[in-house]
């Protein structure tokens, strides 16, 4: 079974709620601009897949009618947070499978200003067990703020008190990611920040300042997946390998501590399975893609992906191995911290952003030299996707 491959990717500029344009414009924007980098029309897909959270069933027809109304399957996922890696994946499955020859994923969000919520507050809360949790393990912590603040920054909390690091290092995430971001056209934030300015923000939690937490944004991303045989008969010499890929959910690991709560012992599970599938480590990776929806999150993230030892964050930051001239290139979009997260796009915004690099299209924020990227989607709840691309 050959692996499959890339050939097609776009994403729009992300804009700040209010100030987009409405979701079947965005993410007909992105496909056809995916289609356009893989030089094939829209009648040479045979499966489609959408990605969104904030939206009534069917929304993927609507933004797949506006690029062409072929009669191809169009399914509709919402996985949260990694709803655009997840689409990704199904993709990917149908191409190795060969169900198909040629998959589109595609995914897309239009968000309201301020911290997320639920859509139905009439029933059972699919992540509510998180925060019950949460309370068990640290009672003595806020419960006042919004429900993803107080996982992310009690998870933040935990491992500066665990490993008795400096809370600074979640400003010096930050302020990294901000300095990527000034490179890239498609960052929604791009004015560069200091370590001082971001933990003087206002506080949104212990050790979590406003600066430290992305924003509510809306956007469109896609790529096209499909078989080698495919490539090669319409004569792509630009494809990029999917090397691995794993989707990991939660287990009765993930109760205990306020790090697993948020997704680092489901990281941790899906970074071993890419790696072990791939036959590639983490010392051959050259640009990475993660899921920085707080700064928190990125430091417990660098040991989930095995990127530093255990409650070495501290060190892998201040020897600036997550960025340009270190071991590794983390976030070079500027991630969603700067680059912005809507929800649906923001997978397969990331994968955009690494099959540039591995093509070596990424501009002024290219990784030089880059053959192999790994990417990290995670949403509470729970699902989170690692893949590994690798070069042609």
């Amino acid at each position: 079974m050959s692996k499959a491959k890339i050939i097609g990717v776009s994403m729009v500029k992300f804009a700040k709620p209010g100030a987009n344009e409405p979701y079947e414009v965005m993410g007909a924007k992105a496909i056809q601009g995916a289609l356009n980098d893989a030089g094939i029309g829209y009648h040479e897909v045979e499966q489609a897949f959408a990605s969104y959270v904030y939206g009534d069933s069917t929304c993927g027809q609507r933004v797949a009618y506006s690029v062409g109304m072929t009669g191809i399957p169009v399914f509709n996922l919402n996985n949260y947070c990694a709803s655009g890696s997840s689409a990704l994946m199904l993709a990917r499955q149908a191409v190795e499978a060969g169900i198909v020859e040629c998959a589109l994923a595609f995914g897309f969000e239009e968000m309201r200003p301020g911290a997320l919520a639920s859509a139905f507050g009439d029933r059972t809360s699919p992540v509510g067990w998180i925060y019950d949790r949460r309370l068990e393990l640290a009672p003595d912590l806020p419960d006042d703020a919004p429900r993803a603040i107080k996982a992310f920054g009690s998870a933040g909390y935990h491992y500066i008190q665990h490993y008795r690091a400096n809370p600074d290092i979640f400003a010096r995430v930050a302020v990294k990611t901000r300095n990527h971001a000034m490179r890239n056209p498609y960052a929604l934030f791009t004015k560069p920040m200091t370590v001082d300015e971001v933990m003087d923000a206002p506080q949104l939690y212990p050790h979590l300042t406003r600066l430290m937490a992305c924003p509510p944004t809306c956007g469109a991303a896609a790529a096209i997946v499909c078989s080698d045989t495919f490539a090669k008969r319409h004569g792509i010499n630009h494809a990029v390998e999917i090397a691995a890929q794993a989707m990991t959910t939660d287990t009765p690991a993930s109760k205990e501590d306020l790090m697993a709560l948020v997704g680092s012992d489901m990281t941790r599970r899906a970074a071993q399975q890419v790696y072990e599938a791939a036959g590639i480590g983490p010392d051959d990776i050259d640009v990475i893609e993660l899921h920085d929806c707080f700064t928190p999150n990125e430091v417990i993230s660098y040991e989930g992906l095995g990127l530093c030892d255990e409650g070495g964050g501290e060190k892998f930051i201040h020897d600036g191995d997550n960025s340009y001239g270190g071991q590794f290139v983390i976030n070079p979009s500027g991630g969603l911290m700067s680059k912005g997260h809507p929800l649906g796009a923001t997978g397969l915004a990331q994968c955009a952003e690494l099959v540039w690099h591995l093509r070596g299209q990424a501009g002024e924020r290219q990784v030089e030299g880059a053959r192999v990227a790994l990417q990290h989607n995670i949403g509470l709840g729970g699902a989170c996707v690692v893949t590994m691309y690798r070069a042609a």
